[in-house]
């Protein structure tokens, strides 16, 4: 009888690539709402704590009774609509129809791409009669508005529009271009959210450390942290099924279905922070989302946020959150 031995180390996400950047990109939108939405936000991960719900999972074993979930605070400081594009489909893809930008650009837009003047009232009458099959925002971040990171660059990436008639999102990015766009454009509490972030990074790792695999016996003559052979003669190539060394973490992953259990809009006014404040974070002064579950990435790190796309729930209902922790995450 052949020996079995189910494989060590999961092949779900190869190849364990290194992500280019930390800000991730979305690569795929849903179909949203039929009036004009914003299917996109951003926000920076602060840290994790635990809250007591009402089970909400009616497949649950648990469902109905009060449990204990693991939760993770994101400050979401609003976004900053500073320019619109129109796209449209040819034979290899998407490209660029028209484009605006916006008043009032902040200088710090200059450390991330070269300064854009503000688009001539003859270009948003020109931009309001282009057709194209999809309309984008182009929103920055605040960093300025929290204290979690140090950095002074925003970050500049594309909102989709959703919406049923090309016109009305046309005008919709139009309406809101030069605007500050807060979370509740996007979600409120009970609703779902996609999010999409880049997994903490461990730099390279052996075999053992990144698949798993089993230490070779105590008297092997060479080495125990390897594996013990890289495959058969014939095919004569390695194949990619292979444990090897190699990049760990800082991989970019999609969580689908992240419920949001509470909106914090003023954290002065409803403390969120524990004790002696979050780990590896600062002072949390903006508004803030609190997800059920964790999230990828370590604190700091800026994640976005989609229109969830696998959503198969009718009806949105409040979760009903009896108690969320802030003792101290200090270790006292």
């Amino acid at each position: 009888m052949a020996r079995h031995r189910p494989r060590r180390g999961s092949l779900a996400f190869s190849p364990r690539s290194r992500s280019a950047r930390a800000l991730p990109r979305v690569r795929s939108w849903p179909d949203g709402p039929k009036q004009p939405a914003i299917e996109g936000f951003a926000g920076f991960k602060v840290g994790m704590t635990h809250a007591f719900i009402v089970d909400y999972r009616k497949r649950s074993t648990t469902a109905g009774q009060e449990v204990s979930v693991p939760v993770t605070v994101v400050e979401v400081p609003p976004l900053r609509i500073v320019g619109a594009r129109l796209y449209e489909r040819y034979p290899y893809g998407m490209r660029i129809v028209a484009e605006v930008w916006g008043s009032g650009l902040p200088e710090e837009v200059a450390r991330r791409i070269p300064p854009h003047p503000a688009s001539s009232p003859e270009a948003l009458a020109a931009f309001g009669e282009k057709h194209g099959d999809e309309v984008r925002l182009i929103a920055l971040t605040q960093p300025q508005l929290i204290t979690g990171t140090g950095s002074k660059a925003p970050e500049i990436f594309e909102l989709r529009v959703s919406g049923e008639k090309y016109d009305e999102r046309r005008a919709f990015a139009l309406q809101k271009l030069g605007q500050e766009v807060p979370v509740d454009q996007l979600t409120r509490e009970g609703e779902f959210v996609d999010v999409i972030g880049v997994t903490k990074g461990f730099g390279f790792q052996g075999h053992i450390q990144r698949w798993g695999v089993k230490l070779q016996p105590r008297k092997n003559s060479k080495h125990r942290r390897m594996i013990g052979t890289l495959g058969p003669h014939n095919p004569s190539f390695v194949s990619y099924r292979i444990p090897q060394a190699g990049q760990q973490g800082y991989h970019r992953r999609t969580q689908f279905n992240m419920r949001v259990l509470k909106v914090v809009r003023d954290p002065r006014t409803e403390p969120i922070a524990p004790a002696g404040g979050f780990l590896h974070y600062g002072e949390v002064r903006s508004a803030c989302i609190v997800l059920h579950g964790s999230l990828p990435g370590p604190a700091k790190r800026l994640l976005r946020f989609r229109a969830p796309m696998r959503s198969r729930v009718a009806t949105v209902e409040k979760v009903d959150l009896r108690y969320f922790s802030t003792r101290s995450k200090q270790g006292a």
